[in-house]
């Protein structure tokens, strides 16, 4: 039996074709230890937020679909579900801001259906996006975002080697700096830690640091997947995007619903 469990606790990306891939085998480490303990080697609170995060060692693994709901400012909400097959290189998102758009992804062949049928125009391509590039840019802003803090474990991935003590969104935090191999990406970015659950609670990237460009995101909310009494993932629930310079609201997206499609 699969139970998605939500807990009240707690766009630019790298060039990320490189970011695609199975996540790391997971250090298993006790995340238990209370905040006096809290690690400060980066190494350590990474492998304890993968521990936390993904206790069974499922991600990338095992196939799931995400029942997401984004909000923007002024728009409609956009209801879609993606589907995540890492193993087996599979990947599709159905769905959409009222024109229902399928998006398919096997290997490097692409499909797509506008309304259900795979006869539209060269308008409707246009005007939807429907090109194979950025359905692999979609594949990876998603594997990369909601894989977090996994993906931190993917080839071209510049850890410094401590943690520091900080605050974001008004909480205590130990936070990684993270840069990435050239031909993976350029930007900047830190990743926040609760110090005693080492649960992810947010992250900022930048282009230019010095120019205070870039988003800073906030996590909210768990959503649990269990298998057979057995926690399989927790993954966090909202993620509300900001600007730094003007402190501006961009959007929301919220996991509904997180499922397992295979053994």
């Amino acid at each position: 039996m699969i139970v998605t469990r939500p807990s009240l606790s707690s766009r630019r990306l790298p060039r990320l074709l490189a970011l695609v891939g199975l996540a790391a085998a997971t250090w298993l480490l006790p995340a238990t230890a209370s905040a006096a303990e809290a690690p400060t080697s980066a190494e350590q609170v990474l492998a304890r937020s993968i521990h936390y995060h993904d206790p069974a060692g499922v991600w990338g693994q095992k196939s799931l679909a995400l029942d997401l709901r984004s909000t923007r400012p002024d728009n409609p909400d956009r209801l879609e579900r993606v589907t995540i097959a890492t193993a087996d290189q599979q990947f599709s998102i159905v769905g959409g801001r009222g024109t229902q758009v399928e998006r398919y992804l096997s290997g490097g062949h692409c499909r797509f259906k506008v309304e259900g049928s795979a006869d539209y125009s060269e308008e409707q391509a246009k005007e939807l996006r429907l090109d194979c590039d950025r359905l692999k840019m979609m594949r990876n802003y998603h594997t990369y975002l909601w894989g977090l803090p996994m993906k931190l474990r993917d080839p071209g991935t510049r850890i410094d080697p401590e943690a520091k003590e900080t605050t974001f969104d008004g909480r205590h935090a130990l936070a990684l700096r993270v840069s990435y191999d050239e031909e993976v990406g350029q930007d900047l970015w830190y990743f926040y830690f609760d110090p005693e659950t080492a649960a992810l609670i947010g992250y900022r990237f930048y282009h230019d640091e010095a120019a205070n460009d870039g988003e800073y995101i906030t996590l909210a909310g768990e959503s649990e997947l269990w298998l057979a009494g057995k926690l399989l993932l927790r993954i966090p629930q909202e993620r509300t995007w900001y600007t730094h310079k003007e402190d501006k609201l961009l959007g929301t997206d919220i996991l509904v619903k997180l499922s397992v499609l295979s053994d």
